[in-house]
Parts: structure tokens; C-alpha cells; sequence
């Protein structure tokens, strides 16, 4: 390492703002790609890679800045798509006691009605918010139990409960699907 080198990298060091600057092209299709197949929206996708990365700016101007890293920065937007799924509950809560008859189910792509990751996404998409982020923080991201109740600020046991009901009402849900597409 020359000395220019050296200089450039011990600025970076010195100034988180820096590195997560020069992080950023090779963090974003990573960031963006995570959140994309978890919630198979693009419009969504892109609005919680703009929250991950303003979180990260703010996270790097406090004085006690995290060390800026690719997996810090997927840390940061699975913890923004739990915020996501929350919010969106808690909407659809409020929404249902408004309307008795609310009904969120996006329609089914008849093109892709065959393939079973697309059937999977969609049956997904169509489960309570609640039930899409247990099933995605435990199946899709691999946490162990102990964590997704704490992204869900739960308690283990009701994680667990969750858990059970979501993969019923998932399971129900998918062969619904299947029955329609005979």
C-alpha cells in the first residue's frame, strides 16, 4: 500500500460518513436485493433501501457510529421490513375495524399461477402482516425463534404461537390456490 493508499484508508476510517459513501454502490444490490425477495414489490424495495440507507447516514453522524459494513447494512433493512409489516398491521387493524369486509388480497397472476416460488410469494402476500414477517424472519432470513421474536417484540412463547398459526394459515392458503387453478 502506498502512502496515498494508506492516507485515503485511514480516512475512511476516521470518517464513517466516508466509508459508507465508498460502501455504497457495492451495499446497494444488496441491500435492494434482500428487501425485494422478501416482499416482492419493487416500489416497496426501493422505499426501504432509501430508509436503510438514511438510517445508516444518521446511525454514522452520531458520535459512537457503527462500524459500516454489507451486513450491517442487511441488519438495517431486515429491522426496516419489520417496521413495515408492523405499521402496515397495525393499519389493517385500525382499517377492519372500520370495514368488517377489508380485504387486501392482491390478485393472482394467471400466467404464473404454475410455478411454485411465484405461488409461494403470492400466497405469502396474502397472509396478515404478522404472519408474512414471522415467516419470512424464520424461513426465508433462517433466524432461530429467539430472534424473530425479538424483530417482532414479542415474547418467545408468542413467537412460537405465531408461528404455528401463520404456517396453518400459509398451508391452508397455498392449496386454496391449488384448487383454483384446477
Amino acid at each position: 500500500m502506498d502512502v496515498s493508499e494508506h492516507t485515503a484508508a485511514q480516512d475512511r476510517s476516521a470518517d464513517p460518513g466516508t466509508a459508507l459513501l465508498a460502501l455504497y454502490d457495492s451495499a446497494l444490490p444488496h441491500v435492494y436485493g434482500y428487501l425485494l425477495s422478501r416482499c416482492g414489490k419493487a416500489a416497496l424495495a426501493e422505499d426501504l433501501t432509501a430508509e436503510t440507507f438514511l438510517a445508516a447516514v444518521d446511525a454514522v453522524r452520531r458520535d459512537d457510529s457503527p462500524p459500516v459494513s454489507t451486513p450491517w447494512l442487511v441488519g438495517v433493512a431486515r429491522h426496516k421490513l419489520a417496521d413495515h409489516w408492523r405499521r402496515r398491521a397495525r393499519e389493517e387493524q385500525h382499517l377492519s375495524s372500520v370495514a368488517a369486509d377489508w380485504d387486501d388480497e392482491e390478485p393472482d397472476d394467471p400466467w404464473d399461477a404454475h410455478l411454485d416460488a411465484v405461488r409461494a410469494r403470492d400466497t405469502l402476500a396474502c397472509l396478515s402482516p404478522p404472519h408474512q414477517a414471522a415467516l419470512t424472519l424464520r424461513y426465508l432470513d433462517d433466524l432461530p425463534v429467539p430472534e424473530v421474536a425479538d424483530l417482532l417484540e414479542r415474547s418467545i412463547h408468542a413467537t412460537e404461537g405465531l408461528l404455528v398459526r401463520a404456517r396453518s394459515a400459509f398451508r391452508r392458503a397455498y392449496e386454496a390456490g391449488e384448487e383454483r387453478d384446477d
